[in-house]
C-alpha cells in the first residue's frame, strides 16, 4: 500500500474538493439518496428529510461491490441497507422507495426514473444525496440520463481529514477518489456523462497521487485527458 504523508493528503484535498459543487440544497419533491459503502450520507439525508427538504426519499443500489475498495460487506442492497438506517433516524417507513437494482451511477438515476413513473410520481425537481467526493459524477450523469431534471446536490459536511475513518482509512479512500476523478473523463468520452472542466491543478495531483501509487481503483490502460 503506498505511503501516505502530508504532501499526499495536500494532493488529495485537491482531488476532494474538485469532486464537490457546493451547492445550497434546495427542497424538491423527490429525494434521491445514492447506495454506497458510508452510511453517514443515510445520515445526512434523514436530517435532510427531518428539516423538510422533501417527503418522499428514493433509497438507490444493489449489491455492486464484493471484491474491490468499495466494498460495504453487506449481504443485502445498499438500498435496503440506507433505508433500514434511515428508519432508525425516524425516517417513516411509508416515506422510503426502495430501488434495489442499481449497479452503477447511471442506473442508480435510469432506475429511480423508472420507479417513480411506476408509482404515478412525476416530480418537479430533486434532491441528490451522496458521498462528498461523488457529487461531480453524480451531477455529470444527470446531464446525460435526465437532463430535463432541475436538481441540487448535498453531501455529509465533512472535509477529507474527517471522512476518514477506521472503516474507511485514507489508504482505501485516496485511491477511489483518484478512480471517480478519472471516471469522469472515461465516461465523458462514452457518452455516458457530461464532460468536465478540469483544472490544470487537479490533473497534476491526479497524475502525481498515480506516480506514487494510488492507482488501485484506476481503470487500466486509459489515457489521460486531452
Amino acid at each position: 500500500m503506498p505511503h501516505v504523508d502530508q504532501e499526499v493528503l495536500r494532493l488529495a484535498e485537491v482531488v476532494y474538493e474538485y469532486h464537490q459543487l457546493r451547492h445550497a440544497p434546495q427542497p424538491a419533491d423527490a429525494m434521491l439518496v445514492f447506495g454506497t459503502n458510508d452510511l453517514r450520507v443515510a445520515d445526512a439525508a434523514a436530517a435532510l428529510f427531518h428539516r423538510g427538504f422533501s417527503r418522499i426519499v428514493v433509497c438507490s443500489g444493489g449489491v455492486a461491490h464484493a471484491d474491490d475498495l468499495l466494498s460495504t460487506g453487506w449481504t443485502n442492497p445498499e438500498a435496503e441497507v440506507f433505508a433500514d438506517t434511515m428508519v432508525a433516524r425516524g425516517v417513516p417507513r411509508a416515506a422510503i422507495l426502495l430501488e434495489p437494482r442499481a449497479l452503477n451511477t447511471a442506473e442508480n438515476v435510469r432506475f429511480t426514473r423508472e420507479l417513480l413513473h411506476s408509482q404515478n410520481l412525476a416530480p418537479r425537481n430533486l434532491l441528490l444525496v451522496m458521498k462528498p467526493f461523488m457529487q461531480r459524477r453524480v451531477w455529470a450523469t444527470m446531464a446525460v440520463e435526465w437532463p430535463e431534471m432541475p436538481a441540487t446536490v448535498a453531501s455529509p459536511d465533512l472535509t477529507l481529514d474527517q471522512y476518514f475513518t477506521a472503516a474507511l482509512p485514507s489508504e482505501r479512500v485516496i485511491p477511489i477518489l483518484l478512480g471517480d476523478l478519472q471516471r469522469l473523463w472515461i465516461y465523458a468520452r462514452n457518452g455516458w456523462s457530461a464532460p468536465q472542466r478540469l483544472p490544470a491543478p487537479v490533473l497534476d495531483a491526479y497524475r502525481e497521487l498515480a506516480a506514487r501509487g494510488f492507482t488501485q481503483h484506476l481503470i487500466p490502460n486509459q489515457p489521460d485527458p486531452a
